[in-house]
């Protein structure tokens, strides 16, 4: 897989938890809102950072979907927390590929920092730390 190719899976990942997040945070309230608040400010931050690496790269980052499949029902609390914390491991490994396809430090410096961020997400919303997180 190229840099590029690895920034705009990336980038396709971050709409959809964009998109996931939101659904989910309709099933929340209090603290955990609050999280899943600070959540999707954090995937459209990163988001919009992929959408200047590759325009840096001469790229045009891939748009977002209309809607998305969503993986399962998000009817509770239970299962919008499960959601969001399978899209934060889903977004680990393909944070894993770029830092594996990164040629550019700028990119290999986000990636890792993106990686970082989603093995701690995981955490908050009730995942069990892993040796690598975003391996396969």
């Amino acid at each position: 897989m190229t840099e590029k190719d690895a920034l705009q899976a990336a980038i396709a990942g971050e709409h959809a938890a964009l998109y996931g997040v939101g659904v989910a945070g309709g099933k929340l309230s209090g603290a955990q809102f609050r999280a899943a608040t600070t959540a999707y400010e954090q995937h459209r931050k990163r988001r919009d950072q992929l959408a200047d690496l590759l325009v840096d790269a001469g790229e045009t980052p891939v748009a977002a979907e209309p809607a998305y499949d969503l993986p399962q029902a998000v009817t509770n609390t239970a299962t919008a927390s499960a959601l969001i914390l399978l899209i934060e491991r889903r977004l680990a490994a393909v944070y894993g590929d770029l830092v594996e396809s990164a040629e550019q430090d700028k990119v290999r410096t986000f990636a890792v920092q993106a990686l970082i961020a989603t093995a701690q997400a995981q955490l908050g919303w009730g995942g069990t730390p892993t040796a690598f997180p975003g391996s396969a």
